[in-house]
């Protein structure tokens, strides 16, 4: 059985080349980047090359660029850097980020920290809702570019232009994990001050990640030890994930409207199709939305029986977030209004540049009758 995986939201496939650059690094790169011999300094430069590489694709100085364990901790990392020594005591962001944010917000809530959780009018977050939240006591707005269970897009240029002229000593950290490799992004043009990507979202392998700081003469470090990264994340680099992470942005970003526009035509024929085959199914996703995410309620069906129906056809999918799918209900749908049949009845497919649309028909096809044969047992619609 040939295996079909639209769950490219939650992880990816990594690249045979990127999955190759990491064999490398573990059987022939394998010298300590931080060692003073050739060897040493042979890995210390293919890392700042990369470096340099993924600067170029978001506009910054490779000084700003600090290689970490992935999109978690570059989050904490920034929001923790950002608040302490900070003057002003209030958080804005809003009730659909991810939970590596919302968590390390609430627990400086709890500490007596003000925040403001900025909800979705109309399924999207306007920039003008949050920068109508910031005050002159704002110390960070922290916000997620890409919405990783619907795809809503969050115009970060429009923000970050404005909060500066608004509050210049407000700090902005940008989530950028689902939207890195999948829109363009220009640190500069958006003006964060922090923003956060995730390796193994972009076709690299799990375990890597990159922090941008704008400004790291004020970056406080939250890892303290042997001064790698130049003192801004200590601990040995992984430099398998990092090799592997920059052969991942060597190959996206040298294709990036192919691919690109390829994703989201693969979007819009999926979305057409299951409009065209199966009754009573709402969108989550808006039309405008990333061109990855395809979120989908299927009224009268089970979210978790649809999904293991779907895996015992060898078809992956998701029923929301991964790092947090074993929860009850989204509080991402739960934020956009939706009732109890529409988040319970709730699937995510993610999309990549390898899949293909004859996967997608198998999909419809296996998907169509499921959701009759469980609207059946449950008599859904009918009287």
């Amino acid at each position: 059985m040939k295996e079909i995986y639209f769950d490219n939201s939650a992880t990816t496939k990594p690249y045979p080349e990127a999955a190759d650059q990491a064999r490398i690094a573990i059987e022939e790169m394998f010298h300590n980047p931080s060692s003073i011999y050739s060897r040493g300094i042979a890995v210390s430069r293919k890392m700042e090359e990369i470096r340099e590489i993924t600067a170029e694709t978001i506009n910054a100085k490779p000084r700003s660029i600090v290689f970490t364990s992935g999109g978690t901790e570059s989050i904490n990392t920034a929001i923790i850097s950002a608040l302490r020594n900070s003057r002003g005591r209030h958080i804005v962001t809003t009730e659909y980020e991810h939970d590596a944010t919302l968590n390390i917000i609430k627990k400086y809530e709890r500490e007596g920290w003000k925040v403001t959780y900025i909800k979705p009018e109309n399924g999207k977050i306007e920039a003008e809702s949050i920068l109508n939240a910031v005050s002159s006591d704002t110390a960070l707005v922290s916000v997620m570019h890409v919405n990783n269970e619907t795809g809503n897009i969050i115009d970060i240029n429009l923000l970050g232009t404005e909060l500066k002229k608004k509050s210049p000593g407000t700090a902005l950290h940008i989530d950028a994990v689902q939207s890195y490799m999948k829109l363009r992004l220009d640190v500069e043009k958006c003006s964060a001050d922090y923003l956060s990507i995730s390796g193994h979202k972009i076709h690299a392998i799990k375990g890597t990640g990159v922090l941008y700081v704008r400004d790291t003469s004020r970056f406080n470090p939250v890892f303290l030890g042997g001064g790698q990264e130049k003192g801004y994340r200590s601990g040995t680099e992984n430099t398998p994930g990092i090799f592997a992470f920059g052969k991942a942005v060597e190959l996206n970003y040298g294709d990036f409207n192919k691919k690109t526009e390829y994703i989201r035509d693969l979007r819009d024929y999926f979305r057409a199709s299951l409009e065209e085959n199966i009754e009573n199914i709402r969108f989550n996703s808006p039309e405008e939305g990333v061109c990855h995410i395809l979120n989908v309620s299927f009224k009268g069906a089970k979210a978790e029986i649809l999904l293991h129906t779907l895996e015992s056809r060898g078809i992956y999918v998701s029923t929301g977030s991964a790092c947090s799918s074993k929860k009850k209900g989204s509080h991402v749908l739960r934020s956009l209004g939706l009732r109890d049949i529409e988040i319970e009845g709730a699937i995510r497919f993610s999309l990549s540049s390898l899949n293909t649309k004859e996967e997608i028909d198998s999909c419809i096809s296996e998907l169509k009758a499921a959701v009759e044969d469980i609207r059946m047992i449950t008599k859904f619609g009918r009287r």
